[in-house]
């Protein structure tokens, strides 16, 4: 255990995450307002859109259209995401409204590789090599090495420390031989494995080998743990998270369906600003975000902060 972060900095995926996975068409109109309303909460970066293909992923078939669409705030940097070359050129057509940067993915498990990413983990790096070359060539700088399924699989169980260790550092040895600066690394929770003692395993083997790493937690709630992970990995000095503004999300592929999505963001703040931690999010403006959320989703969304509110309100009439 460490000391606690002082603040803490949340990326925003709940756009991105949440309509990737439903099922039903959800209105172009209707992805740019949850937006538009994210960008008023204080958030200083929202994931907006994946540039994926819409065979695979129809959630995100018009992402063009919400990119063009939303209105940008001052301050807050808004990313896309892809896997492709055919994505990268998408994305690169609106530097103007999006911070473009890459991304080195792997996989601690071989099984959710070849599920996820249709290859095996020899093949993933070597398809990374690729993907750097498409960035770099295109002037775009590669900061960022993320691990899927750091903390156990659906198809082949557990993920022993050792092995996220492992394929971190053959990412990590892949940025340096290709000139890439890692500014950060995301050591992500896919298929909701992870417990706390899980996350102080795996945090804690990857800071002892790399203990000047800025890393980036992404965590899921898919078992009601999804807030205890977080505060394990406040306590073990994780200063960044990815969150979901209600808990929307899922991984599409970790043949999970109807588990809950990413850890609430509001639920995030709210852990964060009773323990003096800041985030510089409102927590009233992002739990009306949420509501809006549930409304465009149609249904009772995950994220208990939505029914219990935050203790403000309560603390101001109690003291009346």
């Amino acid at each position: 255990m460490t000391d606690l972060p002082t603040r803490v900095d949340i990326q925003e995926e709940g756009p991105r995450e949440g309509f990737q996975i439903e099922p039903g068409p959800i209105p172009t109109a209707d992805k740019i307002a949850l937006i538009d309303a994210l960008s008023a909460t204080g958030l200083r970066r929202i994931q907006v859109a994946s540039f994926v293909n819409p065979k695979l992923v129809p959630g995100w078939a018009d992402a063009e259209a919400v990119v063009a669409g939303f209105t940008p705030r001052a301050g807050v940097e808004y990313h896309g995401l892809w896997f492709s070359p055919s994505g990268l050129q998408r994305a690169l057509a609106f530097r103007d409204r999006l911070t473009i940067f890459g991304s080195i993915t792997v996989s601690a498990s071989e099984a959710f590789s070849r599920q996820n990413l249709n290859r095996d983990h020899a093949g993933q790096l070597e398809a990374m090599r690729k993907h750097v070359a498409a960035h770099q060539a295109a002037g775009v700088p590669v900061t960022r090495v993320s691990v899927q399924a750091a903390f156990g699989c659906n198809f082949s169980g557990d993920v022993p420390a050792a092995r996220v260790v492992s394929v971190l550092a053959e990412a990590l040895a892949l940025a340096e031989e290709t000139g890439c600066t890692i500014e950060r690394a995301s050591i992500a929770d896919s298929m909701g494995w992870a417990t706390p003692l899980r996350v102080e395993r795996v945090i804690g083997a990857v800071r002892e080998r790399w203990p000047a790493l800025k890393l980036v937690l992404h965590l899921h709630d898919t078992r009601g743990l999804g807030i205890a992970c977080a505060l394990s990995g406040l306590r073990m000095g994780v200063s960044t998270f990815d969150a979901a503004v209600a808990g929307v999300g899922g991984c599409p592929f970790a043949a999970h369906p109807g588990a809950a999505g990413n850890i609430a963001t509001e639920e995030l703040v709210f852990l964060c600003e009773e323990m003096g931690i800041e985030t510089g999010v409102k927590l009233e403006p992002l739990l009306e975000a949420a509501t809006l959320a549930e409304r465009i989703f149609g249904r009772r969304l995950p994220s208990a902060m939505i029914r219990g509110g935050g203790l403000d309100r309560h603390r101001v009439h109690a003291a009346a």
